[in-house]
């Protein structure tokens, strides 16, 4: 098979992590008898330096005319030449609110998974950590409270701010349908965490998701209201599979959920729209302070491109393959310096990549 795949490498680490994550894309491609074409465009940062803006026209046109998207980190310059600067619409992460609307993507994907040799970074008690977790919270991404409409002014001489939340049965049909075809790729369970107790929002989000549940009988769904939700996430987090949920719940779920695999350097992400063009990437930012030096984690990036190859190209063996590789290289004791443990054999960023790409 042959895919359009586009490059954004990025700012600070980016590029770095990204030449990782095609070195293993191409020994995916030679091992399987596939083809990946590449494009690389700038966004972010580089792009403001180049072209006074985060995102040009001509580099959106090139994403949505692709297959798939893979981007390394925007932003991280500070000081007096800082790109924060600018004004909001012109920094670096404008860049990447302009590509997830222009590609209409609305389903934030991002996976928690810990790592058995990694179990000591894991900030929960010891036997909740020897169970291990393995989920992926599916996060509507452009409705909900962040989107609603919004005000400051002043009320009977009193300065008062509204936030609006606001959801159609639209919005949650489609967040849902995607939550359930991710289901069906993994172990067939669906929590759908809400606040049904006391916003209308998610009573309708409850009775949309029941109404989608009836077209995936496979699939075992439960409610949980999201306070619960976060307690579960440190009491137990083995009982969760595919969580889904509206933007700001997911939100600060999928940073807790982050914060217990105890190394955001491992976690990938993705952004997906009704089709299977998608946009991956590390859930980590750009890290400017140790840029170029061949220090960055790459497998955030690599294992991100196992979702490209799932996701937008159902190439689910050759993820599989990707995934293990990586959990091959965990376990043969292999790290980069912000996963170093005592007894471990540091490597850099190229030779982690070298490794992984070896045992695909």
């Amino acid at each position: 098979m042959e895919y359009n795949v586009t490059l954004i490498p990025g700012d600070g680490i980016g590029p770095e992590i990204v030449r990782e994550a095609r070195k293993v894309l191409d020994k995916v491609a030679d091992k399987y008898g596939h083809k990946f074409n590449y494009k690389e465009v700038l966004m972010g940062g580089c792009s403001i330096d180049a072209y006074g803006v985060p995102l040009t026209d001509e580099a959106l046109a090139t994403a949505k005319a692709s297959d798939a998207v893979l981007l390394g980190a925007v932003g991280g310059r500070v000081g007096v030449d800082s790109w924060y600067n600018l004004p909001p619409n012109l920094r670096p992460e404008a860049g990447l609110l302009s590509i997830r609307k222009g590609l209409e993507l609305f389903a934030n994907l991002r996976p928690a998974y810990l790592y058995s040799e990694l179990k000591g970074a894991c900030p929960l008690k010891e036997e909740v950590a020897d169970k291990g977790f393995d989920m992926v919270i599916v996060r509507e991404l452009t409705g909900g409270l962040y989107f609603g409409e919004r005000s400051t002014k002043e009320v009977n001489g009193v300065v008062t701010a509204v936030d609006t939340l606001k959801y159609d049965e639209n919005e949650i049909r489609r967040i849902a349908i995607k939550a359930f075809e991710i289901a069906m790729k993994r172990n067939k369970h669906i929590i759908s965490v809400d606040k049904a107790n006391v916003l209308d929002t998610s009573r309708l989000w409850r009775k949309i998701v029941a109404e989608v549940a009836k077209d995936y009988p496979e699939v075992t769904v439960e409610d949980m209201l999201v306070d619960n939700c976060a307690m579960q996430l440190v009491k137990d987090p083995a009982q969760f599979d595919v969580v889904l949920t509206e933007n700001m719940f997911g939100d600060i779920l999928s940073d807790e959920a982050s914060m217990i695999t105890g190394s955001i350097g491992m976690l990938s992400s993705a952004s997906l729209g009704a089709g299977k063009l998608g946009l991956y990437e590390p859930s980590h930012g750009a890290a400017p302070d140790i840029a170029g030096q061949d220090k960055a984690n790459p497998i955030a990036t690599i294992l991100s491109a196992a979702m490209m190859l799932r996701y937008s190209f159902d190439l689910d063996k050759e993820a599989d393959m990707v995934e293990a590789a990586v959990k091959q290289v965990i376990a043969e004791g292999y790290r980069t310096v912000d996963i170093m443990a005592e007894g471990m054999k540091l490597v850099s960023t190229t030779e982690m990549g070298d490794l992984i790409a070896e045992r695909v």
